[in-house]
């Protein structure tokens, strides 16, 4: 006989497997709907996974309480992160200052999907389902292009942007030294993520460019390409070469008018990219996901004894909290692009001098700092 679920969770990528563990963990009984894998894999390589994500403090808590945090060589630490900008704007973070471990950990995300994978294998209270089962909640987690919550009719507001994000893996002349690094030059982005741990000489890079600009630039061969990021990196890292295939996509930032709701006796919530996505010039978009799910699991884990888990104040309580994070966040990321994406001379000085005066701020740099890192 087929067992009832408590919980459905629609869309198996790291939030939604994250969020099945933390309701596992709860003793709650939870079906898990595989969906399209969300990769980033390079063209032509048909392999290699280029993706990485910058993992907070709070993130890094979530996931090892779960034991399901990488090691050292697939979960990189970020003791510094340096921003350029286009006129001699700077601003620097480091662990040390700021009396933290890590400012932020760059992960390799197969890794991490390999070991919540393991994770949920081992979990009795959690089904993997080829198709969803009826349950007293429905928790959809399929990413940017939710096909439920289209099927739902929930309206999801999005702004895109002029640019595509271009991603590769590079391998260095000198060491990474642990440092997280990024340039505004020109209208565009460019960050250089250390990878392969504290000793590494690989970097996950994110070129954040003008729609019209990124096929030429994917297009370009491998010597001119790592030409080109020489010299807006500097040179800081010695010689570079591409380690990997480019891979490309759109840049949007878009939230949901409602994250839960009831229809047609369904009681629904959505979680990650299905309910938010934010610019990743801070690199906070996985973050906010995970923030989600542990939200979600807390409130229904505290939820009055009488109070059933598709009780619509109930699941207010987590919709309430979470857009009181991710609605400023967004807006946050949103300004900033308008700021560093505009040409002329007038917004080059007035982002530059932002940037200096942000970087000798002191108690407001050190509180965005703790903020970003999700201390508190």
């Amino acid at each position: 006989m087929t067992q009832a679920l408590d919980i459905c969770i629609r869309g198996a990528g790291i939030v939604g497997q994250t969020l099945a563990l933390l309701l596992a963990r709860d003793r709650l009984r939870v079906g898990l709907v595989a969906g399209p894998a969300p990769s980033v894999r390079a063209a032509g390589t048909g392999e290699v996974d280029l993706r990485a994500y910058a993992l907070n403090a709070r993130s890094r808590q979530l996931l090892e309480s779960l034991r399901c945090w990488p090691d050292a060589l697939h979960a990189t630490e970020v003791r510094a992160m340096q921003v350029k900008g286009d006129a001699g704007g700077e601003v620097n973070f480091g662990a040390e200052q700021l009396q933290v471990a890590g400012l932020t950990w760059i992960v390799d995300v197969p890794v991490l999907e390999a070991q919540l994978a393991q994770a949920i294998r081992f979990q009795p209270q959690i089904s993997l389902l080829e198709a969803p089962r009826s349950a007293a909640l429905e928790v959809i987690c399929e990413g940017r292009n939710s096909s439920t919550r289209s099927e739902l009719g929930i309206d999801f507001s999005s702004q895109t942007y002029a640019q595509q994000a271009i991603a590769a893996r590079l391998s260095c002349g000198m060491p990474h030294s642990q440092i997280a690094r990024q340039w505004f030059v020109g209208g565009e982005v460019l960050a250089f993520l250390p990878l392969g741990g504290p000793l590494g000489h690989e970097v996950a890079m994110v070129w954040s460019v003008n729609a019209q600009r990124a096929p030429a630039l994917l297009a370009a061969d491998p010597a001119g390409f790592c030409a080109e990021l020489l010299s807006l990196s500097e040179g800081c890292l010695g010689a570079l070469a591409l380690s990997s295939g480019r891979t490309a996509w759109p840049l949007q930032s878009a939230c949901a008018q409602a994250w839960v709701g009831r229809q047609d006796g369904r009681a629904w919530a959505l979680a990650g990219d299905a309910a938010h996505s934010v610019h990743p010039l801070a690199g906070q978009g996985l973050n906010l996901g995970l923030a989600d799910v542990a939200t979600l699991a807390e409130v229904l884990r505290q939820r009055e004894y009488w109070r059933q888990l598709d009780d619509h104040k109930l699941l207010r309580r987590y919709e309430r909290a979470r857009k009181a994070e991710v609605e400023p966040m967004g807006a946050a990321m949103d300004g900033l692009q308008q700021l560093f994406f505009r040409e002329g001379p007038a917004w080059q000085a007035l982002r530059n001098w932002g940037m200096n005066g942000f970087d000798r701020s002191g108690p407001l740099k050190a509180w965005v700092a703790r903020r970003a890192m999700g201390l508190f």
